[in-house]
């Protein structure tokens, strides 16, 4: 069938099944041994989307506000990369997680009776931007740039919704044919940052990356948009959101979940609202996700 071709025979999905086992590689997950010392600390972990190295110092501020506001003791866990965080969760080492939209869906069907909370405003509508080295000759069309034929191309991490899901969803929507079969070569960067520069760089001639890094790095000045420009942006999906696990109530008492909810929507906290580049949240719940849920389905990715 025309969607099952995204991951004709060995091809894509051996590449992301190798690109999230190379990651992982060496890297051990501790579990606290004393469950009564770690009972009631609220612990949660975010997807490593960019700038990999410096998570605990970005998402301190919003540990130390969460502890303040449910006056209950809060840790930041880092993970070292998308299947990880879902392995947390799934075993219990985190509570609560911010998610994109394809390791949100596997996390809360990991864990029974577990919801998205929050997301931001712009996550309702988020899309991906295709992005081109100069070299190419490649320029902006609201077509879906099939002169990308043959050309070199990056994904993010392999399990990104934004960076490789969606972008792969719709290149085979739109070109009847796997990301291997079209493109003559395919990496995977590890983080939407990585994929802009390493276009920049030239060290692909394209990749696909989220549109609110790309302009937050034109904004910096990372990245120059004439040396990296977007060729084509996707037409919107859900993505990233605030998942809880179902063992929340249980843990903290009944309605905690709820009372989690109202306060990260109505969080006006600038430190936090910047730690996770969003002007504010918004309540979202399971169904938001549900594009994202067929869309993985159709893909097959293992």
């Amino acid at each position: 069938m025309k969607r099952e071709r995204i991951l004709k025979g060995a091809g894509l999905a051996s590449l992301i099944i190798g690109a999230v086992a190379f990651s992982s590689c060496g890297k051990t997950e501790n579990s606290d041994s004393s469950a009564d010392e770690s009972a009631k600390v609220l612990r949660f972990s975010a997807i490593p989307d960019q700038d990999t190295t410096a998570q605990s110092e970005r998402y301190g501020p919003a540990a130390k506000w969460l502890a303040e506001q449910l006056d209950i003791e809060v840790e930041f866990v880092p993970s070292s990369d998308y299947d990880a965080s879902v392995t947390k969760f799934e075993n219990g080492d985190i509570q609560l997680a911010w998610f994109g939209g394809v390791s949100g869906v596997k996390a809360r069907n990991a864990v029974e009776g577990s919801r998205a909370l929050v997301s931001g405003a712009k996550d309702l509508k988020f899309k991906s931007y295709f992005v081109a080295h100069p070299s190419t000759g490649l320029t902006k069309s609201d077509e879906f740039p099939t002169a990308m034929k043959g050309k070199t191309f990056t994904f993010g991490s392999a399990g990104s919704t934004s960076g490789c899901i969606m972008p792969a969803h719709f290149i085979v929507k739109n070109t009847d044919t796997g990301p291997l079969d079209f493109f003559s070569k395919v990496g995977f960067s590890g983080a939407h940052d990585k994929t802009a520069l390493q276009v920049q760089a030239g060290t692909f001639e394209v990749g696909a990356m989220n549109f609110s890094t790309y302009e937050r790095m034109v904004k910096e000045g990372t990245i120059a948009p004439e040396k990296c420009p977007v060729i084509w942006e996707t037409p919107t999906y859900a993505d990233y959101n605030f998942t809880a696990s179902g063992e929340l109530d249980k843990t903290f008492g009944e309605g905690f979940t709820d009372k989690l909810q109202e306060l990260l929507v109505n969080c006006k906290d600038p430190a936090v609202l910047k730690a996770f580049d969003r002007d504010g949240f918004v309540q979202v719940d399971n169904a938001t996700f549900q594009g994202i849920a067929d869309v993985m389905k159709s893909v097959k990715l293992k």
